[in-house]
């Protein structure tokens, strides 16, 4: 696209609010040729936009005189708060003034605000959350991750089809190799929800479908899409996140238990840096919810500065990209598939 994207983000979102927000947001505006509507309490974020360096960068602010708590549920938010910064962000794109969303608030409500405000693309049945992991080698994305607990067959499949188009166009992979979660490699390997997926993902067009994987592939980077139901992919990124955070505090331990250790820790500074940037999730920014007319981004409510414009950088990418037009095109290419699996 020729024109600048704009990019609606929940200012009041996540546990630092304007405080992270509004400096990544302006960073992302200034770097990436970005349009940047921050969305929330005006008096709070003026007071952290006088802060900041404004040169060159793109930005309005967008009243919006509620927040949501994380103790709210997701279905009283949308019925009662119309005025809470993450639905009126939504409400932007809904409306054509802004292109994609981003919040590092209730997640909860941030995947229930896309979906019943934004709404689905043609012939999505579920939009689902992507979750970008890394690996021995390039980042591997789990679809769905978290926003459908319970799924059918068809489902799946379309994980597998939206996953495919986001790692071509946002990952740069010329044919992403497209796994499905199971209990075993061979085919016929995993439930009745698994195996039949299994026979409809290898008759997908132009998906490069490389068969059943177990939990312990996906980290060796010889995945680039995983295909799994929101539970079990929810399990699998926060097992993730505990383990590389229980490993930084293991080698820690290790690495000041005495003179030795210490004086090779000192040596291996520069390693243990590189891998500790490797598994933070800033590097990746949050997980896009595909599917939806625009895009949202669900960031970690822990998101730091660094974390808000790597998330806003990526929606600005999406757009620049068309990649809804290729989900799209592809899911439509592969619609008789998705109705012949919910006929049966």
């Amino acid at each position: 696209m020729d024109r600048r994207p704009i990019i609606a983000v929940d200012a009041m979102g996540g546990d630092f609010g304007p405080s992270v927000v509004v400096p990544g947001a302006i960073e992302a505006a200034r770097l990436h040729n970005l349009h940047v509507l921050l969305v929330g309490d005006t008096p709070k974020l003026e007071a952290e936009l006088e802060k900041l360096d404004l040169k060159d960068a793109s930005y309005e602010i967008v009243q919006a005189d509620d927040v949501v708590h994380m103790n709210e549920k997701p279905s009283d938010i949308l019925r009662r708060k119309k005025n809470a910064s993450i639905q009126v962000a939504c409400r932007l794109v809904k409306d054509k003034a802004a292109d994609g969303v981003v919040s590092a608030g209730h997640s909860g409500a941030t995947v229930a605000c896309g979906m019943f405000i934004m709404g689905r693309l043609p012939g999505v049945e579920r939009p689902a959350l992507a979750a970008l992991l890394p690996t021995e080698k390039n980042p591997v994305m789990v679809v769905d991750a978290g926003a459908n607990v319970d799924c059918r067959p068809y489902h799946l499949f379309q994980f597998g089809l939206m996953g495919d188009a986001f790692a071509r166009d946002l990952l740069n992979y010329a044919a992403p190799r497209v796994s499905l979660l199971s209990i075993g490699e061979e085919e016929g390997k995993g439930n009745s929800q698994v195996k039949e997926a299994y026979e409809l993902l290898k008759l997908a067009q132009n998906l490069n479908f490389i068969g059943n994987a177990e939990g312990r592939d996906i980290f060796t980077g010889d995945i680039d899409v995983v295909i799994c139901d929101g539970f079990v992919g929810n399990v699998v990124v926060k097992m993730s996140e505990g383990l590389a955070a229980s490993l930084v505090r293991m080698l820690k331990r290790l690495f000041t238990s005495g003179m030795l250790p210490a004086l090779g820790a000192m040596l291996a500074r520069g390693a243990f840096r590189q891998f500790a940037r490797t598994i933070d999730y800033a590097e990746y920014g949050g997980a896009p919810l595909l599917g939806l007319h625009g895009l949202a981004i669900v960031c970690h409510g822990r998101s730091n500065a660094m974390a808000m414009r790597n998330a806003i950088k990526m929606s600005g990418a999406f757009v620049r990209k068309g990649t809804n037009s290729r989900m799209v095109e592809t899911i439509l290419a592969n619609e008789e598939l998705t109705r012949f699996s919910r006929a049966i």
